[in-house]
């Protein structure tokens, strides 16, 4: 029997319920679905019966590789089936997950989770994802201006998608059951960074730098560029005593404007000294 690998952060989803529930909230038509983490294939059994899809899953347990063939050796052989011994982190630093235009469903391990959402809203093949997480994590991502939870993920996250909180997951329905409770969020790409922002890092930097002390002012993250951003909440009629979560979207963009010639040089002489 296959026991879960800690250092692999898994732990096998095994309610059939979720499974369902998750199968349903795929949007309607997708043809091309990535999974990651395919784990002991509860999720991917069910992602073959959408009709005419093709579904390729990246396993990094090797161990795991052997039963996923064997489970799913017709599938493969049919062409509705890939099966990638990879990990999906190295997958996409070479590029995507997939040479076309694809939908992410996928149980990601806790300690990596965050990272692969990120990558994947980079990923332009990348249409949208179902994900489970942690819940907390899923807040994040899924939070809106004003609420205590409202972070660079949030703002990074909105820029470019429909965001939708679906429903918890409790500990029992995993093997073995994690120590927390965890979340189906899902994201739809509406559009993508390069037609909102056109440096993603250096924007990312900047967001860092709003965030890095949440519960101060904004304006107190930014001693050596204060008279920009004061010039910036001027300009759009924002309070100089306020916290980064009470910004909304549109107003990081903009506030970035006033700020994007440093951010820029700043990675522009960063990737200079690597080179």
């Amino acid at each position: 029997m296959i026991k879960a690998k800690k250092h692999f952060g898994q732990n096998f989803l095994c309610d059939k319920s979720v499974v369902d529930k998750i199968i349903q909230a795929i949007p309607k038509d997708t043809k091309n679905i990535v999974e990651i983490g395919p784990g002991l294939g509860d999720l991917t059994q069910e992602l073959l019966k959408i009709p005419q899809a093709h579904i390729r899953a990246y396993e990094i347990d090797k161990d795991l590789i052997p039963i996923l063939n064997k489970k799913f050796q017709n599938e493969i052989e049919g062409g509705n089936f890939e099966l990638i011994h990879q990990n999906a982190s190295d997958a996409f630093d070479q590029g995507s997950l997939s040479d076309k235009e694809y939908f992410l469903v996928a149980n990601l391990p806790y300690y990596i989770a965050t990272n692969l959402i990120l990558k994947a809203l980079e990923d332009q093949n990348c249409l949208g994802l179902i994900v489970m997480v942690q819940k907390e994590v899923a807040q994040k991502f899924c939070a809106n201006e004003k609420e205590s939870n409202f972070s660079a993920l949030g703002v990074l996250c909105a820029l470019i998608c429909q965001r939708q909180m679906l429903f918890d997951i409790q500990p029992q329905s995993f093997n073995p059951p994690p120590k927390v409770t965890s979340a189906v969020m899902k994201l739809i790409k509406t559009t993508h960074y390069q037609q909102k922002c056109e440096n993603i890092e250096a924007f990312k930097e900047f967001l860092r730098a709003c965030f890095q002390n949440p519960r101060k002012q904004l304006l107190s993250n930014f001693k050596n560029k204060k008279e920009k951003i004061l010039k910036a909440f001027e300009a759009l009629d924002i309070s100089s005593t306020s916290r980064a979560h009470e910004i909304s979207v549109d107003s990081y963009l903009k506030i970035y404007d006033y700020l994007k010639d440093d951010y820029e040089r700043r990675k522009q002489n960063s990737r200079t000294k690597q080179n």
